[in-house]
């Protein structure tokens, strides 16, 4: 297992230098947001040819983190398309002046790079174990995972949509799964994620990998997802309505 995570971990860092390279190049750190998702298929192709073992589980897992990473990926390459840089990066742009490119390399790609191997651990784990038998629980991480991803797909999709609207300019999208929760997409790879931690619980030995799920987690909940997200919309009066009504997180009736 440790020769596969540092193969895996050297393969992604790598990988993450070279979109630092590209993002010198283009202007715009966002496209790192891009490179999340395809990374991940990157530390399942390699963490599946370090084990050696071509198990189904490992064979699974990494299908449904092919099908999950590339969908994300298109999902903000046509989001960001024809669109300034992200507020986010270009906050960071000009609060780091002469030191933005080192701690572009630093704060935004390898951190990325490193947290990517910490979320993908159950994989890795996964691809890395000799094949065991499938389990009820792997039937369970397979619908949990199915859950997780309906839900950011769909809501990606019904915001986008609400986005390209022009009537819909200046307004916040409460439709759909956004009427139940304010973050469905961030709630659904949460969601899937733990789905995956649970089929690598299957396998003898995998518990130490919640690592993984717990990674995810904190970051969606207290560092770069919601709290980032929602602080571009604290104090207008639509979303602290909004917010009134709405659960943060997992999906609830609205309260009246």
């Amino acid at each position: 297992m440790t020769g596969t995570l540092l193969t895996t971990a050297g393969f992604v860092l790598a990988y993450m230098a070279c979109w630092f390279v590209a993002a010198q190049l283009k202007g715009r750190n966002d496209i790192a947001d891009v490179a999340w998702g395809l990374g991940f298929i990157l530390a399942a192709a390699v963490s599946l040819v370090a084990g050696g073992h071509y198990a189904p589980r490992g064979l699974l897992v990494s299908l449904l983190v092919l099908v999950w990473g590339v969908r994300l990926a298109l999902h903000i390459h046509a989001r960001n398309r024809g669109k300034a840089e992200d507020p986010r990066y270009r906050q960071w742009r000009e609060e780091w002046g002469r030191w933005f490119v080192l701690r572009s390399f630093l704060q935004v790609f390898m951190l990325q790079g490193v947290l990517l191997v910490l979320v993908a651990v159950p994989v890795i784990f996964i691809n890395a174990s000799p094949p065991t038998p499938f389990g009820w629980l792997d039937v369970l991480g397979l619908l949990i995972w199915l859950t997780g991803f309906t839900f950011e797909a769909v809501g990606d999709l019904q915001l986008l949509r609400f986005i390209r609207n022009p009537e819909n300019r200046g307004k916040l999208m409460t439709g759909g799964l956004w009427r139940y929760t304010r973050h469905p997409n961030y709630f659904g790879e949460v969601t899937l994620w733990w789905g995956i931690w649970l089929m690598a619980l299957a396998v003898p030995g995998g518990g130490w990998t919640v690592i993984g799920p717990l990674t995810i987690t904190a970051l969606i909940l207290m560092v770069s997802g919601i709290p980032m997200l929602e602080k571009h919309y604290e104090g207008r009066p639509d979303f602290e309505e909004y917010k009134r009504r709405t659960s943060p997180f997992f999906p609830l009736p609205p309260r009246v």
